[in-house]
């Protein structure tokens, strides 16, 4: 594989790893949104009920109006939670395509790879093969012309050279 590519490679799992870690944030950010917004919900509940109970047993104007105002607030800040909560809910939606892009992007140049290592080692495979077939052919031809020469030293007459002992 080539160093470029390599280094590609390195790259994108860096960004893909990069892209993970924000998505973990987003992801708890959201969760501590959500928790915030549920207890404010609660909160804002409780309260009202404790409203509806004094109420029904009587409270003064200036204690109706401090009760409904505090309401208001909650309510406010719930809405505005809700806000946030879904602000948070559209980050991570747009971390978690952040992610899943980067990982395309690092399967690509991981096939990319795959793909370059399978032509090199077509190459080399038939570099070798071209290499066995060379040294066949002539392993071949060695032994046709020794044959050849066997065959037309037997129909002159003479017999075989003997192998000496001497180069």
């Amino acid at each position: 594989m080539s160093n470029a590519l390599q280094t590609l490679i390195e790259l994108a799992q860096n960004r893909m790893d990069d892209a993970a870690k924000r998505l973990g944030a987003l992801l708890a950010s959201g969760q501590a949104h959500e928790q915030k917004l549920e207890i404010l919900v609660q909160y804002r509940e409780e309260y009202h009920n404790r409203f509806r109970a004094a109420a029904q047993t009587g409270i003064s104007p200036e204690a109706w109006r401090n009760y409904s105002t505090f309401i208001a607030k909650l309510d406010e800040a719930v809405f505005e939670q809700e806000q946030i909560v879904a602000r948070a809910r559209e980050q991570v939606v747009a971390g978690k395509q952040a992610w899943v892009d980067e990982r395309n992007r690092k399967k690509a140049f991981d096939t990319l790879a795959t793909r370059q290592q399978a032509v090199e080692q077509r190459k080399e495979w038939r570099a070798e093969q071209r290499v066995t077939d060379e040294h066949s052919a002539k392993l071949f031809r060695s032994k046709q012309e020794a044959a050849q020469d066997d065959a037309g030293d037997t129909a002159a007459g003479t017999p075989p050279a003997e192998p000496s002992g001497t180069p």
